[in-house]
């Protein structure tokens, strides 16, 4: 048996075309016994370093290169007709050079070359050649393409033009035998050009699947790409099934007769040797004054920093920790690094760019707080260095930093212009097929009835990163259930599974940016989408090669911050300082003990506003362990955490040795840094171990774990714990350690929502207004924020033609509407107003203001926008005179201006008011209530005089679980995962009906949409048809109604699928024991039914001691407000029994 290597291959890189997972791939060749591999994706190189890694390990040599488009013409021609079309050419990697050099051609075909394809020309074939070997391609080659069509003097010319290209020994002519007649054809014509040319041919099988079988799948994935069905007809599709990976026995069948072409694969393999580089660092270069070197330099600016910030005469501790951090940084060659960092945030804060005060574990280096990398003490909340930069684990060390967002891309430009355009860029990250979107596409494409694909995608847990269909199929009985009974569920999950995993597209990762010695394409691939150039590798990869990875992230809540700054400097001539305020002021505390977090960052959302009015957070310690604390896995700890906090004494520390690891978390585990230390003191680890073991338990491995649990013991025996306590410390760590928290994180962001709440606690109308600033755009979440400023008694002023400006300003205490967030109102037009008035003065009447902007980009769409908003309220006129007159006024004031221009009006002209329009308008009532809260509406896209919904609100607020406001902020990057609105979730909403639009499916059944109007906003609701049929007869435009039902998040658009739709005025709650119930054993008493609630409590029998099957009933009461606050003269622990818990269902 000839041997026989793949040299034209397709991995699921080849996106949605490419059904082959790379290391599916490599273990079928190797179960062949092939002795190399090759990778040749479409176009690109995402997935090289997989695979050569991959192809390492099992022990195969790995061939890299891809099949480039080539161009009609030049690369850069674009023309339509001529240029659209393009041919296939293979390009193998035999030398190191040839490896970069493919690199350079990939590149140049997206950066200069895309046009619907990134195409490649023969100039750059012929500059780039070195250390390449190229095929001729399938059957879309160019000189297929020619022999297909009948030119056989074409294709001829162009095999030797790319032979002179490449070389005579490094250009074959390539076949396939896959069944088609057009391949038969084919290769009759490049059989006859090699012999009559002396080009070798070299056999493939253009590989798009690894088995037989798999064919269906690759169609599929082609039909998700395309956007089709699977039985629509003419739809780009392989005609073949053939193009597996097949074995040597099927291609020495195939090729019995042109065994060279067999040879020459093997020949091919024997070549190429490409080694690729790991782990060394490949950092920029740094400019280093007065003749230092980084290591010096660096020492020099970190001692200067530490002064500033300890005082000249640092204490030892500081010393100590500093010198230390400055060995390791050094021995680990990451001087320049520092240097780096510190130099572009040392640039933003100069240039008035709030920086936050660090993210992630870099916060724990002392060296980075010196040099105001960061703004958090790692000794003062005793954050650990190696969890940042661990001297036993040698990897690439990772600042993330926050600007704030409107002046990210300022700091970026600073890079880009200091190191150079081609040395930075930004950087590709892969939309997966998760298990949903696997379902949903898969159930498309096959024409599945939609409410079958929504059943079955309902039933995978999400939000799970690591959720596999297969796990759900274990853990869920009813999906179980449904795969056993129904065949076209069974079908549909079975290929889900086939697809599931796989790239779906590819994007650009929303702050990593990777910086460069020298250009970028010197180490890695790029690509092109629109004017962003990105890595063809993401960011882990980027990482394993040595490149210098920075996330320049921008913060919204940081832009806040700042302005709410500047307006406080403006309006009381204060200047602040975020950074310096008090930490430890019991307002704050009382503020956010309250439930007042609206705007407030990371705690403003109902489930964390909840737990911070019970947790009441005494000190910054409690808000770090907070934000660590609400996470999915974490939150069973809260119990405990609130129940230790306020009662200390019951605190029961396993050894003694945990109390100062543990004592400022209330004796609970919560971070990382937690874990390390207790490998550290209890057992005698070094630094740089225990977080090589932290991350072994993180990531459950069973081997290193076990390994290291009998040394814990051992090292805690020598300690004087004995083995059976440090068995069970160990155990509750592996229990713990996968869902820890990096403590270094929690308390960047802890800092970020301290200050946060801080100005909310001194300067809630500045704070309010430059949280609205920063949501100018979203109405419907700035509504959540007017209804805060109601609350608080801040009067919000409608917008005012001669106080407001583009963004909410405050003045005397109130804050004046922005026109910058009116509909048909632009930026510029505000701008050329506010000019208009800072040079001649107010406006004094609408006739005044009309002819004062007539040469401006003010339109008569924009004043009604004005009238219907209020904007000239101040001026004395109702709504409805100006918007009856506007349109007049205006042509009037226009005319009399052409008037002047035109010099019919002499200078000399005594006239009265020389040409001015008189005012001359008929006044009108204004509007009803009605009609001018819809005018509101339909400017500013929230209400703002009233509501029609007010008289409703405490019902309202008493009945529902989420409003619009939730489902608007869920796509805010800067909430909790465990406070986004989950897929599936049970909720109840309320609102008033404002359209109704019918759909009949194609069983003819009536469904309805429902769009339904709250206090924040508006949400789509859907009524399907079994609940249309029970309440479809009571659906009516303007009815207002509380609505059951479960949350829907398909392609990230929420809404409401209805079960149960009430009438408000027809709609009651269970008040039968004044108590409302939350979750878990939690209670809700309105203040002014404490005699029921002591009722209530007086019915449980208490428990002995704790222990057993028992559970802590916890009462709060809520004040007309809405505020919650514990009671703990109502808090017991019980007995918790089946009896109980129907005693407590019937109760409330």
């Amino acid at each position: 048996m000839r041997e026989f290597v793949h040299l034209h291959v397709h991995t699921e890189y080849s996106l949605l075309d490419g059904a082959c997972r790379i290391g599916e791939l490599v273990d079928k060749a190797v179960s062949f016994g092939m002795k190399a591999l090759a990778i040749t994706d479409h176009g690109v190189m995402y997935g090289v370093v997989d695979f050569y890694e991959a192809c390492n390990k099992a022990g195969i040599k790995p061939i890299l290169g891809a099949e480039v488009y080539t161009a009609a013409r030049s690369r850069f021609d674009r023309e339509p007709g001529l240029d659209a079309d393009y041919g296939h050419l293979i390009l193998l990697a035999e030398t190191d050079e040839g490896y970069h050099n493919l690199i350079k051609i990939v590149s140049a075909s997206f950066t200069e070359g895309f046009y619907y394809k990134p195409r490649v020309d023969r100039e750059l074939l012929r500059t780039y050649s070195r250390g390449l070997i190229a095929l001729s391609g399938c059957l879309k080659g160019d000189v297929a393409q020619r022999i297909l069509a009948g030119d056989i003097d074409g294709a001829r010319d162009t095999a030797l033009e790319f032979r002179d290209i490449f070389g005579a020994d490094n250009y074959f002519l390539e076949l396939q035998s896959n069944g088609m007649e057009e391949q038969r054809v084919v290769n009759a014509g490049l059989i006859r050009l090699s012999r009559e040319l002396g080009i070798p041919v070299v056999a493939t099988n253009d590989v798009h699947f690894i088995e037989p079988e798999d064919a269906p799948v690759q169609d599929i994935l082609m039909c998700i790409q395309t956007g089709k069905k699977l039985s629509d007809e003419n739809r780009m599709k392989f005609t073949t099934g053939t193009v597996y990976l097949r074995s040597h026995e099927e291609m020495t069948a195939l090729f019995e007769k042109l065994p060279e072409a067999l040879d020459n694969t093997v020949k091919i393999a024997q070549r190429c040797n490409v080694a690729l580089t790991f782990g060394r660092p490949v950092l920029p270069v740094f400019d280093i004054p007065d003749g230092l070197s980084a290591e010096q330099y660096l020492r020099k600016l970190c001692e200067a920093g530490a002064a500033e910030r300890y005082g000249q005469n640092l204490p030892a501790e500081v010393s100590k920790r500093l010198n230390y951090e400055l060995g390791v940084i050094a021995s680990m060659g990451y001087c320049e690094y520092y240097l780096i960092v510190w130099d572009f945030i040392r640039y933003a804060r100069e240039h008035g760019i709030k920086v936050g005060p660090g993210r992630g574990s870099g916060a724990g280096s002392l060296a980075a707080y010196c040099l105001k990398i960061t703004n958090i003490d790692p000794l003062k909340y005793n954050l650990a260095f190696e969890r940042f930069l661990n001297p036993e684990r040698i990897s690439m060390p990772d600042f993330d930093v926050d600007f704030s967002d409107d002046r990210r891309r300022d700091v970026i430009e600073y890079v880009v212009d200091k190191y150079g355009a081609d040395r930075v860029a930004q950087i590709v990250t892969f939309g997966t097929l998760a298990a949903r979107a696997a379902i949903r596409d898969v159930g498309r494409v096959t024409e599945v009835p939609y409410a079958k694909i929504d059943a079955v995608a309902r039933m995978i847990p999400e939000g799970q990163f690591h959720t596999k269909l297969a796990d759900a199929l274990s853990n869920n009985p009813e999906l179980k259930q449904l795969y056993g009974l129904d065949d076209e569920v069974r079908r549909l999950i079975d290929t889900a599974m086939k697809l599931e995993g796989m790239p779906r597209n590819c994007s650009t990762h929303a702050a990593g940016v990777v910086l460069t010695e020298k250009p970028v394409t010197e180490y890695v691939p790029v690509h092109k989408t629109g004017d962003v150039i990105a890595t063809q590798f993401p960011m882990a990869t980027l990482e394993k090669i040595g490149l210098l990875k920075i996330d320049f992230l921008g913060l919204r809540t940081l832009t806040v911050i700042q302005d709410t700054v500047e307006m406080i400097y403006e309006t009381r001539g204060v200047r602040i300082d975020t950074d310096n305020i008090n930490y430890n002021d019991p307002k704050v505390f009382s503020v956010i003990s309250r439930g007042q977090t609206a705007g407030i960052f990371q705690l403003e959302h109902k489930g964390m506003t909840r737990f911070m009015t019970e947790l009441m957070p005494s000190s910054l310690e409690d808000i770090i362990a907070g934000i660590a604390l609400y996470r999915p896995g974490p939150m069973d700890q809260i119990p405990n955490y609130i129940r230790n906090k306020n009662n200390p004494e019951s605190i029961v520390y396993a050894a003694e040795a945990l109390r100062p690891i543990l004592d400022v978390t209330y004796g609970c585990m919560v971070y990382q840094e937690q874990v390390m230390q207790i490998f550290r003191d209890l057992a005698g680890y070094t630094m740089g171990a225990s977080d090589l073991v932290r991350r072994a338990m993180a990531k459950k491995k069973h081997d290193v774990m076990m390994k290291e649990r009998d040394r814990f013991i051992a090292g805690c025996g020598e300690r004087g714990i004995n083995a059976e306590v440090a068995a069970s410390i160990f155990e509750q760590m592996t229990d713990f350690a996968s869902y820890a928290f990096n403590k270094a994180h929690a308390a960047s962001y802890a800092v970020v929502a301290y200050q946060t709440a801080w100005l909310k606690t001194y300067y809630p109308a500045e704070f309010l207004a430059g949280t609205m600033n920063s949501l100018i755009s979203f109405p419907e979440r700035i509504a959540a924020y007017l209804s805060e400023c109601r609350a608080l008694g801040i009067r919000v002023l409608p917008p005012d033609i001669n106080m407001s400006t583009e963004r909410f300003t405050v003045k005397d205490g109130s804050i004046v509407y922005a026109l910058g967030a009116l509909k048909n109102v632009g930026i510029r037009s505000v701008t050329q107003l506010k000019a208009v008035r800072d040079t001649d003065g107010p406006f004094k009447s609408f006739t005044d203001f009309c002819e004062r902007i007539v040469n401006t980009d003010v339109n008569k769409r924009t004043v009604e926008s004005f009238i219907k908003a209020g904007a000239f309220d101040s001026l004395g006129y109702t709504r409805r005179t100006l918007y009856f007159a506007y349109d007049e006024v205006m042509d009037n004031a226009a005319s009399a201006y052409r008037s002047r221009a035109e010099g019919q009006l002499s200078l000399f002209d005594t006239g009265e008011d020389n040409g001015a329009v008189p005012e001359n308008l008929r006044v009108l009532s204004e509007f009803d209530t009605a009609e001018r809260l819809s005018m509101e509406k339909s400017v500013l896209g929230v209400y703002l005089s009233g509501h029609p919904l007010d008289k409703y609100i405490n019902e309202f607020n008493r009945v529902c679980t989420l409003t619009s406001a939730d489902l608007a902020s869920d796509t805010d990057e800067e909430i909790s995962d465990a406070d986004r609105v989950k897929d599936g979730l049970d909720a109840t909403m309320a609102g008033i009906i404002t359209d109704i639009k019918k759909k009949t499916t194609k069983s003819n059944a009536v469904m309805a949409f429902l769009t339904v109007q709250d206090m924040y906003g508006s949400f789509e609701a859907v009524v399907f048809p079994k609940t249309y049929e029970k309440y479809g007869k009571i659906l009516a435009a303007d009815m207002i109604a509380v609505i059951k039902g479960r949350i829907s998040m398909r392609d990230d658009s929420p809404a409401l699928h209805c079960s149960v739709i009430t009438p408000i005025d027809s709609y009651k709650v269970q008040q039968d024991s004044g108590l409302e119930r939350g979750g878990g054993n939690c209670f809700y008493a309105r203040t002014a039914n404490l005699p029921a609630v002591k009722a209530f409590c007086d019915f449980f029998t208490p428990a002995s001691g704790g222990g057993g099957n028992t559970a802590e009933v916890k009462i709060f009461t809520v004040s007309d407000n809405g505020f919650r606050s514990p009671t703990p003269e109502y808090t017991k622990f019980i007995i918790f029994n089946k009896q109980i818990k129907e005693a407590i269902e019937s109760l409330c």
